[in-house]
């Protein structure tokens, strides 16, 4: 497989592609949206009060299991789901009545949506003829679209002809060429392989980065949405669970779902040993004391969980040990990543998963072997127990 990789032509891409002069900035604000599928009290909400604030040029992802409400609010977003009830505003302009054809926003689809009669140049033009864009003014900017997306060589060819990869990037050129205030992502990369993924979520977050377009990206991916996002919006059951820098949500999750679905994680049950103070506190944890950090609505009455990171647990050893204990643990499996070896460890306290990267192939550890278990300084984060049921 050949890849392909977008022309690097700042100026020209700008002026292509960029929102038209005067266009505004592309703030989208979001007040208790809601959406109810059905006509009765007691038909449950696909999203409850979502309410958030999208800066100009930001990128934004939706991230969530299935049924969490992200394509709901996308869908609202872009026009093609009515409200329930709760507003939704462009650059301080009220879009629940706008049609979505007429909202300056352009969507990228799962599906790719191509219009399978319609060649390449055809397809990327097609928003551009319903709006009855000047014949010479239409080609120019279709013309830079296509050569800045490689597709220049491909523009005859029907959507048939093309790889997956290929066909995405013809959608995102579509999109593109309408020079949108607020670009939307419905998990567009779902039907791509590994490898591919990889490359085309590089160019779309190199792409927007030149451009400042926002952008909404919804995916159930948790890579995708560490790697392209400036904000993770992380949804659960219709509802907003924590909005974060990628880095926060991974490190300091505000409940237990999130800390779950973000990475890998164990829950090790802890005693709080005293009153927390500047948010850290002092825990008894595999047998030993030590200092973490904590969420600020743990006391010291509070059952909690500690949140440990694979990558943040220490494994010395093969100890000599007759059972579990402490921090004592007996290796249960050993599996080899290549770059990695991420082994679980069964301990008193619980499971731990601990990944060791780089390991040398005399220090692998394997099954029923017994090791000493720690965390890494300042790596552990303290949340309250009752946030499981999240």
């Amino acid at each position: 497989m050949v890849a392909h990789t977008v022309v690097d032509d700042t100026d020209a891409l700008i002026t292509a592609v960029g929102p038209e002069s005067g266009s505004g900035s592309g703030r989208i604000t979001l007040t208790n949206l809601t959406k109810r599928y059905g006509s009765k009290p007691r038909d449950p909400l696909a999203v409850d009060s979502v309410t958030l604030d999208i800066k100009p040029g930001e990128f934004i992802t939706l991230l969530g299991p299935s049924g969490c409400g992200k394509t709901s609010t996308l869908r609202m977003i872009a026009g093609f789901e009515e409200p329930t009830s709760g507003s939704l505003e462009l650059d301080g302009t009220d879009m629940i009545q706008v049609l979505p054809n007429q909202r300056p926003m352009s969507m990228v689809f799962q599906s790719y949506a191509l219009f399978p009669h319609l060649s390449v140049r055809e397809n990327v033009a097609y928003g551009l003829k319903l709006k009855r864009t000047p014949a010479k003014r239409l080609n120019e900017e279709v013309d830079t679209v296509l050569t800045i997306m490689n597709l220049m060589n491909y523009a005859d060819r029907a959507p048939h002809q093309l790889s997956g990869g290929q066909q995405q990037r013809v959608a995102l050129a579509r999109a593109l060429v309408m020079r949108p205030k607020v670009l939307l992502f419905d998990e567009p990369l779902s039907n791509l392989d590994a490898k591919l993924r990889v490359l085309m979520r590089n160019e779309i977050r190199r792409l927007q980065r030149r451009l400042g377009i926002t952008s909404i990206f919804v995916t159930h991916d948790q890579d995708e949405a560490m790697t392209l996002s400036d904000r993770i919006v992380v949804m659960n059951r219709g509802r907003i669970e924590q909005v974060g820098l990628p880095e926060e949500v991974y490190r300091r999750p505000a409940t237990v779902f999130v800390a779950d679905f973000i990475g890998r994680a164990t829950f090790l049950d802890a005693t709080v040993l005293a009153e927390p103070s500047g948010g850290r506190a002092r825990v008894l944890v595999l047998g030993e004391e030590f200092d973490t950090a904590c969420r600020e609505s743990v006391g010291i009455d509070t059952e909690v969980l500690l949140m440990i990171r694979p990558e943040s647990v220490r494994l010395s050893g093969p100890v000599v040990a007759e059972e579990v204990n402490g921090n004592i643990g007996r290796v249960l499996t050993t599996i080899f990543h290549g770059e990695s070896v991420e082994y679980e460890i069964e301990t008193d306290s619980g499971t731990v998963v601990a990944s060791v990267f780089d390991p040398a192939v005399e220090e692998i550890l394997h099954p029923m072997d017994f090791v000493r278990v720690s965390i890494a300084q300042d790596r552990g984060w303290l949340l309250p127990k009752a946030d499981r049921h999240v």
